[in-house]
């Protein structure tokens, strides 16, 4: 069944990459398929969370402490679009990688836990150093820029097919 889902999914979105085949390449457009619908179902998640399960509310805990309704509906949306995004990167744009699955798991968090500290200071950054720039404008450029590092990261690291060595034939 996965199998099938598998392949009426990679049909999909190489079907739709056919305009664009001259310019993107297959594994650059399918990148940009599941990391674009990973997106907008992580703010779709965090929109319901935020508006329709929380009402703008915070979590209030023991001893008084709170946890911010952003902060929450953001932990539910990643908990939910974190695992897709793997299983996305994993069997429809990097399938050709031969490293063990818990490997790419391990490395996937890695670098999805980078790119998240590299949003926060860059956002930080382009706040102090840019602020005469439209907030959205900073943001998208963010956006834009961490997309392009985290595709080289996953291709090159996070799914990297490693070169099996050649056993000598010893047959006779």
């Amino acid at each position: 069944m996965f199998t099938a889902a598998r392949h009426i999914i990679v049909g999909i979105i190489d079907f739709c990459h056919r305009p664009f085949a001259r310019w993107i390449p297959t594994q650059t457009f399918r990148y940009l398929a599941c990391g674009g619908s990973n997106t907008v179902l992580n703010i779709v998640i965090e929109s319901i969370t935020f508006n329709h399960i929380l009402h703008g509310l915070p979590i209030h805990l023991f001893g008084g402490m709170a946890i911010a309704p952003e902060v929450v509906a953001w932990i539910v949306a990643f908990a939910i679009s974190f695992p897709a995004g793997f299983i996305m990167s994993r069997h429809i744009v990097f399938p050709e990688s031969n490293l063990h699955g818990r490997i790419q798991l391990f490395r996937y968090f890695i670098t999805t836990v980078s790119f998240i500290l590299l949003t926060y200071i860059l956002i930080k950054l382009f706040r102090e150093y840019l602020p005469m720039i439209n907030q959205t404008v900073r943001y998208t450029f963010i956006c834009v820029f961490t997309a392009i590092l985290s595709y080289i990261s996953q291709r090159r690291f996070t799914f990297k097919s490693t070169e099996v060595a050649a056993t000598p034939n010893h047959s006779r």
